[in-house]
C-alpha cells in the first residue's frame, strides 16, 4: 500500500497536494477508490481511501488511525564522525531503514570533511531528504531528524540517555553494554582514522561505555549500520 507522510494530523477527511499529490496522480496513476497511508511522523499511521483526485490535488477519506508497529522500542541517536565523499548518504540511508531514531553529523579532530557553514547546511538538508525518502521507503512511523554538523564537545552534552563509544580500542561485547530494557541510547562512531585518543577519553568522562563490534576492523560506513544492526537484535527490535 502507498504510504505518504503528511505535515499535519489529518481530520476525517484530507488533501494532499505539492510534490506527494502529483506522485498520486500521475506517477502511479492512482484512482478513487484506492487505498493509501498516511503518516503523521509522530508515530500515527492513518488508512484512507482516495475519493477524488482534481490534476495533482488528491482527496482522501481517513478510515482507520493506529500506532506505527514499525518504530523500534528503543531510539538511538547516532554520533556519526562525518566522512569524506558522499558516504554520509549511505550511512543516513541505510541508519533510517535499520530504525535510528536521530543522526548527529559529528566533527571531530580526524575529519577530513569540514565545509563551511553554507556548504555544510547544504548537506544537511540533502541528507534530511535522504532521510525522509529512506523512511518513507521502509515503512517507518517517524521521519528520523538529521541535525546540523555538530562538534564532538557539544554532541557528549547534547547526549540523552546511555552512551556508548565504539571504535577499534575495543571494549565489552554489545549484550554486555545494552540490554532489552534500554530505551534511550547514544552511539559514537568515528570518521576514517577513528577517535583520537583525548576523543575516546572525552566520551568515557561524559559516561559513555566502550563497545566492540568484533576483531575486525571496520570502516566509518560499516560500523554505524553493524551497531544498530546488533543494536536491535539484542533490543529485540530485529
Amino acid at each position: 500500500m502507498p504510504r505518504f507522510f503528511i505535515n499535519t494530523i489529518p481530520g476525517e477527511d484530507t488533501v494532499i497536494s505539492g510534490e506527494d499529490g502529483r506522485h498520486i496522480a500521475k506517477s502511479l496513476r492512482m484512482q478513487p477508490g484506492e487505498v493509501i497511508t498516511l503518516c503523521d511522523g509522530q508515530g500515527h499511521d492513518y488508512f484512507g481511501e482516495i475519493t477524488e483526485i482534481s490534476g495533482e490535488t488528491v482527496g482522501v477519506h481517513i478510515t482507520e488511525m493506529q500506532a506505527s508497529k514499525s518504530e523500534p522500542s528503543i531510539k538511538v541517536t547516532l554520533c556519526q564522525g562525518v566522512p569524506k565523499s558522499d558516504k554520509m548518504d549511505l550511512i543516513v540511508q541505510k541508519a533510517v531503514e535499520l530504525g535510528v531514531w536521530r543522526i548527529v553529523p559529528t566533527v571531530t579532530s580526524r575529519c577530513i570533511s569540514r565545509p563551511d557553514e553554507k556548504s555544510a547546511h547544504k548537506k544537511v538538508q540533502r541528507w534530511q531528504k535522504i532521510a525522509q525518502e529512506a523512511a518513507k521507503q521502509s515503512g517507518r512511523g517517524i521521519i528520523p531528524q538529521v541535525t546540523e554538523f555538530t562538534a564532538l564537545k557539544q554532541a557528549c552534552k547534547d547526549a540523552s540517555g546511555k552512551r556508548v563509544l565504539f571504535y577499534e580500542g575495543g571494549g565489552e561485547r554489545i549484550p554486555v553494554v545494552i540490554t532489552e530494557l534500554d530505551t534511550d541510547i547514544t552511539v559514537y562512531i568515528g570518521p576514517e582514522g577513528g577517535f583520537a585518543a583525548e576523543e575516546v577519553q572525552l566520551i568515557q568522562d561524559a559516561g559513555g561505555f566502550a563497545a566492540t563490534l568484533g576483531p575486525r576492523i571496520l570502516r566509518t560506513e560499516t560500523a554505524p549500520l553493524a551497531a544498530l544492526a546488533a543494536i536491535m537484535l539484542v533490543t529485540n527490535n530485529l
